[in-house]
């Protein structure tokens, strides 16, 4: 096991390099960079207009100059922007360098906030990592008792009302559901009981610690249901099918022709077996739920976490926020999969990774 860890860590650089460069090479074909932003503001002309005389974005000398042609912009101030930015070096060149720092875990300095961007990644994720854990805790909490029950009693009217109340609940998207919820519960048209935005109060720092972990809390309320209800069908019907198909097998005729009451046959010879890819997947969940429903969730209700963070760094084109939130993402994913492998070797000691050729 200790080689296959190994060999899963070695591969962690290489994958990284290969998804910055592809991204890196997208970028450079995105209307509208740093540099156009400044000079669009300066001349008073929107980004439109900007990106329409600009269909190499910022990372070339050509696509700057076609825009300060038309803008009749002192080329002497271009060229002062252009090395402000870091523009003034080949592209292969500014990535190598960029690409050097973040193994040295440094993402340089935002364009726009003036910060490090390594600061401001360290005060957002812990709003991210928040929201993960807790969705996925209601997530895993929920689904696995509900899928078990419906295993239990397939095909009853439970089984048959609960799989189109979570279906439903599926075919709704997460940012749709986190709108209703606002429109309903948060002082948009009908009740006023959750707050709109933000993850404290204004007055958190008044509080005592009891005040604040229950305002904590009831700011979560409205994120955390629009970021749950969506993940219930998936993880249900799989433990659902999980222990079906293990209540089918030879070894659990066998415990019930012994006489063993049916809680000792499914809780202590079905479940582990039925367990293994549920408990597996808990990395594999919390990196989807990181990556995808948290960051419209963020978005809408104005939560200083990671996804806002890169959000609003694609919209200003502020680039190493934008590079340095992709960087952590991906090694947070690729270690979360490394952790996802382990896991089935935790919950079953008898697979070896190495054996078969992982």
């Amino acid at each position: 096991m200790g080689r296959y860890i190994l060999r899963r860590l070695a591969l962690i650089l290489p994958t990284l390099l290969g998804i910055m460069v592809i991204n890196f090479i997208i970028v450079q074909f995105a209307p509208g960079g740093p540099v156009e932003q400044v000079m669009a503001q300066a001349s008073g002309l929107s980004m439109s207009s900007t990106a329409s005389v600009s269909s190499a974005g910022s990372m070339g000398p050509n696509s700057t100059n076609a825009y300060t042609g038309s803008s009749g912009m002192d080329p002497a101030l271009v060229e002062r922007l252009e090395k402000q930015f870091g523009f003034d070096k080949p592209a292969h060149e500014r990535f190598f360098l960029m690409f050097w720092n973040y193994v040295q875990l440094d993402f340089g300095e935002s364009y726009f906030q003036n910060r490090p961007v390594l600061e401001l990644v360290l005060e957002r994720m812990p709003v991210s990592i928040s929201l993960g854990l807790w969705s996925l805790l209601l997530i895993y909490s929920i689904c696995i008792p509900l899928g078990i029950t419906k295993a239990v009693r397939d095909g009853t009217r439970f089984d048959v009302w609960s799989s189109a109340v979570i279906i439903s609940a599926y075919a709704i998207p997460g940012f749709l559901i986190a709108v209703l919820l606002i429109v309903i519960f948060a002082g948009g048209s009908y009740l006023d009981w959750f707050p709109l935005r933000g993850l404290v109060s204004d007055n958190v720092e008044t509080m005592t610690f009891a005040q604040r972990v229950a305002d904590y809390f009831w700011h979560l309320v409205l994120p955390l249901t629009a970021l749950t209800l969506g993940g219930f069908a998936t993880l249900t019907m799989l433990t659902k099918n999980s222990f079906l198909e293990e209540l089918g097998k030879q070894f659990v005729l066998t415990a019930r022709a012994k006489g063993l009451s049916e809680r000792r046959v499914l809780y202590g010879h079905v479940f582990r077996n039925a367990m293994l890819i549920v408990m597996a997947g808990i990395p594999g969940a919390f990196v989807g739920i990181l990556f995808t429903g948290a960051l419209l969730i963020e978005v809408i209700f104005s939560l200083d976490g990671m996804g806002l963070l890169g959000y609003e760094a694609v919209i200003k084109r502020d680039y190493p926020i934008l590079f340095g939130t992709l960087f952590c993402f991906t090694l947070i994913s690729l270690v979360m999969h490394l952790v996802g492998d382990l896991m089935y070797v935790v919950v079953d000691p008898r697979i070896d990774f190495e054996e078969r050729g992982g």
